[in-house]
C-alpha cells in the first residue's frame, strides 16, 4: 500500500504589532513557535521583528520606487518567502499599532507582497481582548488581499488578570489559551494548504 505524501513544511511569517520586549503579543508568537515545534511539524514560525523599520517615507525609495532601505529590503524578503502570516496585534485606541501599520505599508509598496496569502490574527487585551484591532486589521487586509481565516478567533482577556495568562517576561503560561492558539495554527495550516492546491 502506497504511503500518503507528507505535508509540506509551511513558513509562517509571525509579526508582532508591539516592539516592547515584554509584550504579551511577543509571548503569543513565542508560544506559537513552541506549539509548532512540539505538535505541528508542518508549520515553522519565522519571528519577523519590525522594530528596525524606518517610518514609511517614499523619499527613502530608490530606482523609481523599486528599491528600499536595507532594513525594509530584508523585511520584504521575509514576507515574500512566507507561505502565510500570523499577526499578534495589540489594540491601541481601537485600532492597530503604528509599528504594525508601518510594516504592512512597507511590504505593500511597489509589488504588494501580502497578496493572495493566508493570515491569522491573535490578540490580548481588556474586555474585548484586542478584538477591535483584529477587525481593523481584517479591514486593512481587504485592500492588501490577505486571506484571513475566519475561525477560530483568539482574543485573550488578559488585562485584568495578567498573571493568569502571562509570566513577568510576557511568556504565555495559560494551558487553555495555548490549546486555543494551537487550533488557530492548525486552521491556518489547513487553509494555506487548501489555497496552495488551487494554484
Amino acid at each position: 500500500m502506497q504511503a500518503s505524501a507528507a505535508k509540506p513544511v509551511l513558513r509562517v511569517a509571525a509579526i508582532c504589532g508591539s516592539i516592547r520586549e515584554g509584550s504579551w503579543h511577543r509571548g503569543l508568537i513565542r508560544a506559537a513557535a513552541e506549539v509548532c515545534e512540539d505538535s505541528i511539524p508542518g508549520l515553522r514560525i519565522d519571528d519577523v521583528d519590525v522594530a528596525d523599520l524606518p517610518m514609511l517615507n517614499t523619499d527613502l525609495e530608490t530606482d523609481g520606487g523599486r528599491g528600499f532601505p536595507p532594513a525594509v529590503e530584508a523585511f520584504r524578503a521575509r514576507v515574500r518567502d512566507a507561505d502565510c502570516f500570523l499577526f499578534a496585534s495589540p489594540e491601541y485606541n481601537y485600532s492597530i499599532t503604528s509599528p504594525l501599520k508601518n510594516a504592512l505599508d512597507w511590504a505593500s509598496r511597489g509589488v504588494n507582497l501580502w497578496a493572495d496569502k493566508p493570515g491569522a490574527i491573535v490578540c490580548a487585551g481588556a474586555n474585548f481582548g484586542g478584538g477591535r484591532s483584529s477587525y481593523h486589521l481584517r479591514q486593512v487586509g481587504v485592500f492588501l488581499d490577505i486571506h484571513f481565516i475566519n475561525k477560530p478567533e483568539l482574543f485573550v482577556w488578559a488585562f485584568y488578570e495578567p498573571d493568569k495568562y502571562f509570566d513577568g517576561d510576557g511568556n504565555l503560561i495559560h494551558a487553555e489559551t495555548r490549546e486555543r492558539l494551537k487550533e488557530v495554527l492548525l486552521s491556518l495550516q489547513a487553509f494555506t494548504l487548501r489555497l496552495q492546491k488551487k494554484d
